[in-house]
């Protein structure tokens, strides 16, 4: 009887490492999703800042200054997917 006790212990244990496992798998997965848009659009906007700046230098400063701003909201959707990733692996 005691045996029989102990494997349900064992079980249970082992059932809820699985959740622990399968969550961290699934919050790491849905991080590097949200960091692959971000990526590909910071990547999209320098590129055409540099190319806007190369082809009227003498509005480079205000390229500059628009490029930045849509940088830092840009980066403001991998910091959305970093705090879901936080609150699928502790919740």
């Amino acid at each position: 009887m005691e045996a029989i006790a102990h494997l349900i212990a064992a079980a249970e244990a082992t059932a809820a490492d699985e959740k622990n496992a399968n969550a961290a798998m699934s919050a790491g997965f849905a991080y590097g999703l949200a960091a692959i848009g971000p990526g590909i659009g910071i990547g999209y906007l320098v590129g055409k800042s540099v190319e806007a700046m190369a082809r009227q230098p003498e509005a480079a400063g205000m390229v500059r200054t628009t490029m930045f701003l849509g940088i830092a909201f840009t980066e403001a959707l991998a910091l959305i997917g970093f705090v879901v990733f936080i609150l699928l692996k502790f919740a």
